[in-house]
């Protein structure tokens, strides 16, 4: 036999990878998809319509007849009178630096206050817990006197930090992270210690990186509270130059007339950062709200 003989032989030829057989889908299956498929279109109807009548003019939206779902004369006049007002960028940039200097402040701290609950015993430990738990009982909106009051007494009213000290109370965020904290294994700490680190280099090379999950969901989910805030900022932010997205938009917008493309052209970009935000880390928000269990 030769050569060639042997090379096209039966046994010499590479088999064919089997198919994939696909499982038929149960009703509990089917139910579930089709019911997050409804879901999913409800919440993007109002965003399409939104986007729709951002893009119409100011009187093809207006007309409260003949609703369609296209434009019939293609505008951007919504988008060009919002950039010629000047307002809008300034309450974008307002709420960029606000939510931003919450995040990273409420980030600090319940990091820091999660791993000493997690990670240290002292007296009172669980009663200082079980007392920032409850915290979650207590509305915000009653708060909102006292809270005012420390913030005029200290002169930081209509300054970001009299809008963004306010917010960074989160108890919420101290619980889901200490919880996050209690599952990681102590033996990474045990090394570090042999080593030589102290509880801070352990925290910021040990812990903080296998937390990198749930660091994200905590701090997306506190910049978008952050950013759609309307009632602190509202009572704080008395100067217009001042005001947040969500404030001048309800506020200082209305002021104007009733706009329908005006508004949803503001009503978009307002929330445009919010979405690329959550697209970029999205894989990030779902394994750290998987990492802690939570629903």
């Amino acid at each position: 036999m030769t050569a060639v003989q042997e090379k096209t032989t039966p046994e010499a030829r590479p088999q064919a990878a089997p198919k994939r057989r696909f499982k038929k889908p149960t009703v509990g299956a089917v139910i579930v998809y089709v019911s997050a498929a409804a879901l999913a279109l409800m919440w993007l109807v109002p965003l399409l319509w939104a986007l729709s009548t951002s893009l119409k003019t100011e009187t093809e939206a207006s007309l409260g007849q003949d609703i369609h779902w296209l434009p019939e004369n293609w505008s951007l006049e919504g988008y060009r009178t919002l950039f010629e007002r000047g307002d809008h960028l300034t309450w974008m940039l307002n709420s960029t630096i606000v939510s931003t200097i919450v995040t990273v402040l409420t980030l600090v701290l319940c990091v820091t206050a999660a791993y000493g609950f997690s990670r240290f015993d002292f007296p009172a430990k669980n009663v200082i817990f079980a007392a920032i738990i409850a915290g979650l009982m207590v509305p915000s909106q009653a708060l909102i006197i006292p809270l005012f009051d420390l913030v005029n007494d200290l002169k930081l009213a209509g300054t970001y930090w009299g809008l963004a000290l306010p917010q960074v109370v989160a108890p919420v965020m101290v619980f889901i992270l200490k919880r996050f904290f209690d599952a990681i294994p102590r033996d990474y700490e045990e090394a570090a210690k042999l080593d030589g680190a102290g509880h801070l280099r352990i925290l910021w090379n040990v812990i903080l990186p296998l937390s990198g999950p749930i660091m994200a969901a905590v701090g997306i989910f506190t910049f978008i509270g952050s950013w759609n805030n309307f009632l602190w900022p509202l009572l704080v932010a008395t100067d217009p130059s001042m005001m947040t997205l969500p404030v001048g938009l309800g506020v200082v917008a209305g002021g104007y007339g009733l706009f329908y493309a005006q508004n949803m052209a503001a009503a978009i970009l307002g929330a445009l950062p919010l979405l690329i935000v959550f697209m970029i880390f999205q894989k990030q928000i779902v394994r750290g709200v998987a990492g802690v269990g939570l629903k």
